[in-house]
């Protein structure tokens, strides 16, 4: 089963507004009987704050009344993902996988605010092929890094090589290793975090280490090289949640340099020199992954960046 998520859609607002025959009914329920989607799917709407009544958000046991208006932003199930020739550093392709490695501030599927120039839209102007399964604007797609994360990426372009990977990256068996500068000076060598992430109460666009129910979320790490005030670590997933890394490190006051939404430590100030990080400096360096087909290991590994290798460059002269 393909379970329909919305983040990856270009959204469309729908407004219905509360008759009198109508009233008294759950708005999960009515919702679902007069836009088309399903309950689950209204439901999920609502945990989003997709719904609300009247402008408020509001549970899915809500009792409607007459003259209440319910507006609901939905997918536009018609989005076709459109070719695009932008540049595209692909690091292996196949007739059932791509693996690239994607640049610093490009996002990985269309969404709103980012309907064009994506990965995705790279992608399908180079192969020309493309998975039928996975959501309509990023088919495909197993796993995704964040706009301002840099690194390898696995694509699948067949549909048994997608529910292959899917099965592999649900199972854990899949390598993935970050290059990761935070704030401060770890304590320890090498150690592993392991704290339960979830929607962070106060931002259901955040995640959160400091939830009362969470799913389990596992990540090891080593220091590679200490400055004065930023430490440059490696870190291996145990897990794949949104955000994990990010979430992790803030959560015990090390937080990712350059990161906008966790600690907001975009510049250091050593020796009288400032030094700017433009983006969240973390890199996903090694994927490693059984290929669908052959069922041979195979692992590849993408070079830090300018602008991280440049910021490294700073510590070390500022040292």
């Amino acid at each position: 089963m393909i379970v329909f998520g919305y983040n990856d859609l270009i959204m469309k607002k729908v407004q219905i507004t509360v008759s009198l025959d109508e009233s008294d009914k759950r708005v999960d329920l009515f919702a679902s009987n007069r836009s088309g989607l399903t309950r689950s799917q209204v439901q999920r709407c609502i945990t989003k704050g997709l719904l609300t009544v009247n402008k408020k958000t509001v549970k899915a046991n809500y009792k409607i009344k007459p003259g209440d208006i319910v507006d609901i932003t939905v997918p536009d199930k018609h989005q076709t993902l459109v070719p695009e020739d932008l540049s595209l550093h692909i690091l292996y392709c196949d007739d059932a996988v791509m693996v690239v490695n994607k640049p610093p501030g490009m996002v990985v599927y269309p969404s709103p605010g980012h309907e064009a120039g994506t990965l995705m839209n790279a992608i399908a102007h180079a192969t020309r092929k493309t998975a039928s399964v996975g959501a309509p604007l990023r088919p495909g797609v197993v796993h995704r890094l964040d706009k301002d994360t840099s690194g390898v990426m696995v694509v699948a372009l067949d549909d048994k090589a997608y529910y292959d990977l899917v099965i592999q990256f649900r199972e854990r068996a899949v390598q993935r290793e970050y290059k990761a500068l935070i704030f401060g000076r770890i304590k320890g060598d090498k150690g592993t975090i392991s704290l339960p992430i979830g929607r962070a109460p106060s931002d259901r666009k955040k995640m959160s280490a400091r939830v009362k129910k969470g799913r389990d979320a596992l990540t090891n790490w080593k220091v590679i090289e200490r400055f004065s005030e930023a430490t440059l670590i490696a870190v291996r997933l145990g897990t794949g949640r949104t955000h994990q890394i990010r979430v992790h490190f803030a959560s015990l006051g090390y937080p990712v340099l350059g990161d906008q939404t966790y600690g907001k430590k975009r510049a250091l100030e050593i020796k009288k020199k400032k030094i700017l990080f433009p983006r969240q400096m973390l890199h996903a360096e090694i994927l490693g992954f059984s290929h669908p087909m052959s069922g041979e290991y195979m692992e590849f590994r993408a070079t830090i960046p300018s602008d991280m290798k440049n910021c490294l460059e700073d510590l070390r002269s500022s040292r």
